[in-house]
């Protein structure tokens, strides 16, 4: 989902929108994957007797079990988002409430990086906006974290297009 350009206002503009890093939601890729592989190596050993029952129902139970072990968490995933503007940070999660949370770069004093060991494997991080508030507003399992990091410290100090160079690949 990408943020709609009816709530940027005149002169901002959008240097990143992201969904967090896909690891979030691996276990689940990896358990559909090691379900649907069961279900094919016991689709083969049916005996041929029983095929007419049992093929269909080993599947329909690997459909009932894709929904709510992969089907809900990707939706979840899908429908969290960060994004990073000239003017601000921006926060949006939910499928059928949607809650959300928008930071004025001027109100952000210190941005704060930590990477632990899985996140170093791949690629992403926690950063902690801090703001004069007493709790700092944390985005988990930013993918590149690091140049998300440049791009919001160039947006402070009012080095608009170092963001915006900050990720060539962007």
């Amino acid at each position: 989902m990408a943020l709609s350009k009816k709530l940027l206002s005149q002169d901002e503009v959008v240097v990143r929108h992201m969904h967090t890093h896909i690891k979030v939601i691996l276990p689940q890729i990896i358990g559909e994957i090691l379900l649907v592989l069961a279900a094919a190596v016991g689709s083969f050993y049916v005996p041929e007797d029983s095929r007419y029952w049992a093929l269909p129902t080993i599947w329909i139970v690997v459909l009932i079990l894709t929904v709510p072990f992969l089907l809900i968490p990707w939706v979840k995933w899908i429908s969290s988002t960060y994004t990073v503007t000239t003017k601000r940070i921006i926060t949006r999660k939910g499928v059928f409430t949607r809650t959300g949370h928008d930071l004025p770069l001027t109100r952000i004093s210190d941005v704060q990086l930590e990477k632990n060991v899985d996140d170093r494997l791949f690629g992403c991080g926690t950063l902690a906006l801090q703001t004069s508030a007493d709790d700092p507003l944390l985005l988990r399992d930013v993918p590149k974290v690091e140049m998300v990091q440049v791009e919001i410290s160039n947006l402070i100090f009012h080095d608009i297009q170092g963001a915006i160079d900050a990720d060539p690949t962007s």
